[in-house]
């Protein structure tokens, strides 16, 4: 079954010629423009009563300088796009910005690539704004007419003297560094404080009515002793890296409280960072939860603060952490009690948790003094017990939703459960099943007063945003399928997304009239007929287009219908029309991630190849998304035969479909899993995939993280060594090339090394690629650009491919 979606639009030469080039210079534009995400609107949230909307963007496809910005619309109706802060205007003066270690950390964590103003945090209002940049904490305020802005720099800055910003009776030797870190800023609800960890320290920055009226404290401490392996207010590895939970203390709704994490990791193995390119600079330490392994130790503190923002009560927030040791989720919403989700170490149980704040004894006042958490001494502390108030359970693993769990308006519970009669995630709301079967949910976006907003798929292709209503109405609202996601409040709302139809990511901002419903909603236009868009406008985008469209067309392959995308060679390439090409399959093809999706940045880099001479095939096996818990859960303790049997069964079967597929020529190339898959096909598989290029492979699971791992392989080692592909280094007989960046702190380099070291033993010929100074990421964008090209000629030589000019 083939439904074709994409063809290359030129018909003339001239079109042509100037599509062929376009696909040339695909490599190094793809890295100038850090995959076409530059200049484009991201991190968008509508606030206040939805007129206003905040973003981040740069000024250009080649600028990686983020900027603030503001869309919002006047009173009477007409949008304006305004320049809250700009980074060259704010630093003009100030040396190259240094990013602090942790927070170079986080940004590794969340993939970001940007520069400048890469996060922000706004007040429930959306009338003040809150971001870290070189060095200092920064303060945007809106006009009372909503249209203009001013930014200044709050006290305490990195390097200031903190003399008269901190009390002076300081318990546990609380005194500010003169030089710190400002990490993860975040503003109070009432726009009034501002919280931010040094990774050691938490400060409360109380707003003065203009500069120099700032006061700042340290309203918690560590212990004075504490070792460096101890963090408060930070995320650990396993909850960024892995529940995309990068906070690590969350404001209370009426800002005169803080939940604060802290962690010890020092029961976790230290891995060592080296750069061999600079022999004389020093290898770094760090902790790394590697699986079977122990995990850092995490606990969740109750912080009160006074009205001049000290601290005036401390307790430890109690659960049974010894069983349920992830802390997965925290949420405080208004006029409800806080939320966590913990899961225990194999993630098949977890608990939903209610903190009862009013058991909290406060006995005699702190004076203003900073608080203390010890490690050591956690049990003096007063202590705040939870109840369970819902539990799930799944034998093979349980999912974390994102936007769950969390209180409706009016007081019911949302979560997430796993619906195994109908074999789909279903959205819960008050005991009650609020999302269809067959309907996988993906997300929860907002939960309001009469419905709910979420990311759902019915085609596991289409990520799509629907409304909810509590009466079972449902409505999807974007216009056409593709990768979709909204921000909501008030009366506005943002949808944003890519489809096939259009390069690049496009938003629209809109303003329901009063009254309305957001079914009536058109995304990228106004509902004339019956009044219900008040406002609506396009956010404008800088980021560049690659100049092309790719030519795929959408299959399901094999017994098990697997979803898939073949990119042929577009009319401009020298080998359009070719009877008989090689096959190059370009999966990801692990656990909780898709790559067959209706967008089309996802096939960009396919055409390129398909250009060179190419039949690309991307097949998303068991284990991707959207198709079901059963289909997930197929790879539970044996995901790298079950991955690999998909990828051969997608192209045993693809000659049915695309007759010029040559399968006496097939390659695979991929990075992380993918890179994995790439190894293990030529490994395992040699009779069907004859060459492969493997990108920061794990290929000893042991040597990957805790909280990914040992959901899907769980903690028995034999089934490790099943899964690890490091034994079968004797099996290789086709060529296969490694590539690994040394600073990837995510798949360590020890992976390559291990399996190049197995293959060396083993009298294996192959080829690594060392990327000195690389991490996961690989943003540099001359190695970037030339990973594609080399890779190309690899696998022409490994297939006997001649050159075509």
């Amino acid at each position: 079954m083939a439904e074709q979606t994409g063809q290359l639009a030129g018909q003339g030469s001239q079109d042509a010629a100037e599509q062929a080039q376009a696909v040339a210079d695909f490599p190094q534009a793809k890295a100038r423009t850090l995959r076409f995400t530059l200049g484009a609107p991201r991190s968008i949230r509508v606030v206040g009563d939805g007129r206003r909307a905040f973003f981040l963007r740069s000024d250009g496809p080649q600028d990686f300088e983020t900027s603030l910005w503001m869309s919002t619309f006047d009173q009477e109706g007409q949008h304006r796009e305004v320049l809250l802060a700009d980074p060259r205007e704010l630093l003009a003066n100030a040396p190259e910005e240094e990013v602090p270690a942790e927070e170079r950390a986080r940004r590794e964590r969340s993939r970001e690539g940007g520069q400048g103003i890469v996060a922000y945090s706004a007040d429930a209002a959306g009338h003040r704004l809150v971001f870290a940049l070189g060095g200092k904490l920064w303060l945007t305020q809106l006009a009372p007419d909503g249209l203009s802005a001013q930014t200044r720099a709050l006290g305490l800055a990195a390097g200031e003297d903190a003399t008269g910003a901190v009390g002076e009776d300081v318990a546990g030797g609380g005194q500010l560094d003169k030089v710190h870190s400002i990490l993860n800023p975040t503003i109070s609800p009432d726009g009034t404080r501002v919280a931010y960890s040094t990774g050691r320290q938490l400060l409360v920055v109380t707003i003065g009515a203009q500069a120099g009226a700032d006061t700042a404290r340290v309203a918690l401490s560590l212990a004075e002793g504490s070792g460096a392996d101890c963090k408060l207010g930070l995320a650990e590895f396993v909850a960024g890296e892995e529940m995309d939970r990068y906070e690590g203390f969350w404001w209370s709704p009426g800002s005169d409280a803080l939940l604060v994490e802290a962690f010890d990791a020092s029961a976790e193995p230290v891995w060592y960072l080296s750069d061999p390119a600079h022999p004389d600079h020093p290898a770094t330490a760090r902790r790394y939860p590697q699986a079977l392994s122990d995990n850092a130790q995490v606990r969740l503190f109750y912080l009160s603060l006074s009205s001049d923002g000290s601290a005036s009560a401390l307790a430890q927030v109690r659960w049974d952490w010894r069983a349920y040791e992830y802390l997965a989720v925290v949420r405080w919403q208004k006029d409800r009690r806080p939320l966590l989700l913990v899961q225990n170490r194999r993630q098949t149980q977890d608990q939903i948790l209610d903190l009862r704040l009013d058991q909290l004894q406060v006995e005699g006042s702190t004076d203003g003094r900073t608080q203390v958490v010890d490690f050591v001494h956690l049990d003096n502390l007063p202590a705040l017990e939870t109840s369970v108030i819902s539990t799930h359970a799944n034998p093979q693993w349980l999912d974390l939703v994102p936007g769950l769990p969390a209180y409706t308006p009016d007081g019911r519970l949302a979560e997430a459960v796993i619906d195994e009669a109908a074999d789909t995630t279903r959205l819960y709301v008050g005991g009650q099943a609020l999302s269809p079967a067959g309907c996988q949910l993906r997300q929860v976006l907002d939960l309001g007063d009469d419905d709910v907003l979420a990311i759902v798929s019915s085609d596991p292709r289409s990520f799509d945003v629907m409304r909810f209503g509590y009466d079972g109405s449902l409505k999807v609202l974007n216009s056409r399928p593709g990768l979709w996601t909204a921000s909501r409040c008030g009366r506005g709302i943002v949808m944003s997304g890519r489809t096939m139809q259009e390069p690049g990511v496009h938003a629209w901002h809109s303003l329901l009239a009063p009254g309305a419903q957001l079914d009536a909603l058109i995304c990228g236009g106004k509902d004339h007929s019956q009044g219900a868009v008040e406002a609506c406008a396009r956010l404008s985008s800088q980021a560049a287009q690659p100049g092309f469209t790719p030519n795929v067309d959408f299959v399901r392959l094999g017994a098990d219908q697997l979803f898939a995308a073949v990119v042929r060679p577009s009319q401009s390439s020298p080998w359009a029309g070719e009877d008989h090409l090689p096959v190059l399959l370009k999966p990801y093809g692990g656990p909780g991630f898709q790559q067959v999706i209706l967008s089309q940045s996802y096939y960009w880099e396919s055409q390129w190849w398909a250009d060179q001479g190419f039949i690309v095939l991307t097949a998303d096996g068991h284990g991707t998304t959207g198709r079901g818990p059963a289909w997930d859960r197929a790879i539970f303790e044996d995901m790298a035969q079950v991955t690999l049997d998909d990828q051969v069964a997608a192209v045993q079967a693809l000659p049915e479909l695309v007759p010029q597929a040559d399968l006496s020529r097939v390659a695979m190339i991929g990075w992380s899993y993918g890179g994995f898959l790439s190894a293990l096909s030529v490994l395992r598989a040699p009779e069907v995939v004859h060459a492969a290029c493997a990108g920061a492979p794990p290929t000893d699971w042991t040597l990957y993280d805790t909280h990914y791992t040992e959901r899907y392989l769980g903690m028995d080692p034999a089934v490790y060594q099943r899964n690890s592909i490091v034994d079968d280094a004797p099996k290789l007989r086709r060529p296969l090339m490694l590539i690994h960046g040394f600073a990837d702190d995510n798949v360590s380099v020890a992976n390559t090394l291990r399996l190049s070291q197995a293959l060396m033993a083993a009298g294996k010929p192959h080829t690594v690629l060392p990327l000195t100074g690389i991490t996961h990421m690989t943003n540099d964008p001359v190695v970037a650009e030339n990973l594609l090209t080399l890779q190309r000629d690899f696998l022409y030589q490994a297939l006997g491919i001649q050159t075509r000019q």
